[in-house]
């Protein structure tokens, strides 16, 4: 099991440090190319939604190929998209190069867990999940720091040399060490008739569409304190990178505490009620938190309050929404994760895409662009949840 779980810890780690090791760099990046912040933030852009989108194409592949191969593919274009990205010369091509690095860095989403089903069951299995998901979990939170100290031997392209390191060390992992853990009997080609069917059901399930979203939009406030936070915390705040970093592990510190206990409050309150009162909080400190700062106290310490609450309570949020959206979808459970986790990506793509031209380095844009996301949850889950109530 150790050779396991340290193949996987390697492998789930990469592509969340591909998303946030690199954010201490992004003013010095905007600098060097002579870019805007909005114009800088088409790199995160670019890495998001082929990272969702790319998602729905490894599962049904790891089912019919094995899981190597495409661990493999994933992890070569994930190579090349790094390497691109370290010789870039220009901000279109920097862009480009990240697309290719979600393409390749979305296997490494949907496999391992995979492996970890096919290898072990019971207390095994959930010994290894919990593992792999720790370093999923933690990783966001570190990364920055990470990126801090690759900075300090040199710029932002260094950090596209160490996630190309990385890749590489994927590969020989996943070549000499790793196993094939799906044996050829069971293994099933890709039914695009099946799947056409599921996303059809799917789509048309308001229930399961509304609470994809509002995890959705749960997930795009935190893209966009991703795509934003360095500019505001190091420009308007004058914090150092590793300043910087702390801060954003802080702020990221709710969000993990509070959904290790989601199962706990679930059982007490019940997961339709929970939500419910966890988005409304979610959207009470956002809105608080825009106009703390309308008003001119937005301080560092008022912006990490106030995110590190509305965060505790995504922490309740995001796990539950999946869980009651596939409810009624046991049969099409992995398709609807699927699709769940690709429109989760992409919400939070298009709302950097959206609200990238009002920023301005300060903190307000930010502020006001989160809260529109929790705006935005409050109300799809107040009609959801109506509805859900009326038609049980």
């Amino acid at each position: 099991m150790l050779r396991f779980a340290l193949v996987l810890g390697v492998l789930a780690l990469t592509s969340p440090l591909a998303i946030d090791m690199y954010l201490p760099a992004l003013p010095q990046l905007a600098r060097d190319f002579g870019a805007t912040e909005a114009a800088v933030q088409a790199t995160l852009i670019g890495y998001f939604i082929p990272f969702g989108l790319a998602q729905l194409f490894y599962g049904p592949l790891a089912d019919a190929r094995g899981r190597k191969l495409p661990l493999l593919l994933g992890l070569g274009i994930f190579l090349v998209g790094s390497l691109g990205a370290l010789f870039s010369t220009t901000l279109p091509g920097l862009v480009a190069w990240r697309a290719l690095q979600g393409l390749g860095g979305a296997s490494l989403m949907v496999i391992p867990r995979a492996v970890v089903r096919d290898r072990y069951t019971g207390p095994d299995a959930t010994k290894l999940m919990a593992m792999v998901m720790l370093v999923i979990s933690i990783s966001p939170m570190l990364a920055p720091l990470f990126g801090t100290l690759v900075l300090n031997f040199g710029n932002w392209r260094a950090i596209f040399a160490a996630l190309a390191v990385l890749a590489a060390v994927g590969i020989a992992l996943t070549t000499f060490v790793l196993p094939e853990t799906m044996e050829k009997e069971r293994r099933r080609p890709v039914s695009f008739s099946h799947m056409a069917r599921g996303a059809k059901v799917l789509f048309t399930d308001p229930t399961f569409m509304g609470l994809t979203l509002v995890g959705g939009f749960g997930m795009a406030s935190f893209f966009v304190f991703i795509a934003s936070a360095s500019f505001v915390y190091m420009g308007s705040f004058g914090l150092t990178q590793t300043q910087f970093s702390l801060a954003f592990a802080v702020n990221a510190i709710g969000f993990f505490g509070a959904s290790q206990g989601a199962g706990t409050v679930a059982q007490s309150v019940g997961m339709s009620r929970m939500v419910r009162l966890a988005v409304t909080g979610f959207f009470l400190f956002t809105l608080l938190l825009f106009l703390l700062v309308l008003a001119g106290y937005g301080s560092v310490f008022v912006m990490g309050g106030c995110l590190i609450l509305a965060n505790a309570c995504l922490g309740l949020v995001i796990p539950t929404s999946m869980v009651l959206a596939l409810d009624e979808h046991g049969d099409i459970a992995g398709l609807a994760s699927s699709i769940g986790g690709t429109m989760q990506m992409v919400a939070g793509g298009l709302m950097i895409a959206l609200t990238g031209p009002f920023f301005d380095g300060t903190a307000l844009p930010m502020a006001a662009a989160i809260a529109v996301c929790g705006l935005i949850a409050f109300l799809l889950t107040t009609l959801v949840l109506n509805r859900r109530t009326a038609t049980a």
